[in-house]
């Protein structure tokens, strides 16, 4: 399974939280159409978790992660993910740590 980036979004989104309505954008890397519907559905399931995990936790206004998220998840920092290495992501966290 290929991995995706997950970012929050007010204004544009290619993914909304059926919880809170909160959207996210996906970047892909090479996808088929039905590669992508079943990666939505995996999406999905990873929000609705985050509302879980918060009610759980005590902490219900911040159920996602503000930085991203990866699909499926990955240990390490989101920018230094495959799916960030394609995006230009640890390019960027590089440059302005610099």
């Amino acid at each position: 399974m290929h991995q995706v980036l997950c970012k929050m979004s007010n204004e544009a989104s290619d993914v909304r939280c059926s919880v809170c309505g909160q959207g996210f954008l996906v970047y892909w890397s090479r996808f088929s159409r039905s590669e992508q519907d079943a990666t939505r559905r995996l999406i999905q399931e990873e929000l609705r978790l985050h509302h879980t995990e918060s009610l759980a936790s005590g902490s219900p206004a911040a159920a996602h992660p503000a930085a991203g998220f990866n699909v499926p998840e990955w240990s390490g920092p989101p920018n230094f993910s495959a799916a960030a290495l394609l995006t230009g992501e640890s390019v960027r966290a590089l440059i302005y740590r610099s």
